[in-house]
């Protein structure tokens, strides 16, 4: 093996490169590297979080589609459910509807009494009052009765039903008389 015969001076020149070039890696790593890598992590960071709203964001917008779409739908139906509630007094229109009503359900004679009104304790509801009403059936049959009750039901949504009471006749036993405790919800006006 050959022998490396270096000068003090080579030595000195060889040591400060040495020295040197640690100092500029150092300085790379420290100065360059570092804050190029803490920058990349900070914008990776951002970018996360600016997905992550975007997404939630995207969430809220749908979620505010839906609410807007169930608010108009609201809005119909209180506007049908106000228009339920004819102008005047409801003693002044609301019998002659159920007499109506039931003779167009071949249920002669029916009379109507209100019982008795309140109004809402609910405060959104405050804007409506609720009619106790009995409403006399003195003569029909079992299934024009059944008939009669489920057709109520369904065409009038602020009707409520709340006591059914039926008496067989004693001189016509295939008919019988009822008497229906209804409440209905109207609009104070």
């Amino acid at each position: 093996m050959k022998k490396l015969n270096l000068s003090k001076d080579q030595i000195q020149k060889l040591a400060l490169s040495t020295i040197g070039f640690v100092v500029l890696l150092y300085v790379y790593f420290s100065f360059f590297l570092g804050p190029l890598s803490k920058s990349r992590d900070s914008m990776l960071a951002s970018r996360n979080d600016i997905r992550n709203k975007k997404g939630s964001s995207a969430n809220e917008m749908t979620k505010t589609a839906n609410l807007e779409k169930q608010a108009s739908a609201a809005t119909m139906r209180y506007a049908a459910l106000t228009n339920l509630s004819p102008e005047g007094a409801p003693i002044a229109w609301f019998p002659p509807r159920m007499k109506i009503f039931f003779s167009n359900q071949q249920i002669d004679k029916t009379t109507a009494r209100l019982e008795s009104n309140v109004p809402y304790k609910e405060a959104d509801l405050s804007g409506w009052m609720r009619y106790n009403w009995t409403l006399d059936l003195p003569q029909t049959d079992f299934s024009t009765l059944g008939k009669a009750v489920a057709e109520l039901e369904n065409t009038e949504p602020l009707l409520s039903i709340n006591h059914i009471n039926i008496h067989a006749l004693a001189d016509d036993p295939q008919f019988q008389q009822v008497t229906l405790s209804v409440a209905t919800a109207i609009l104070k006006r």
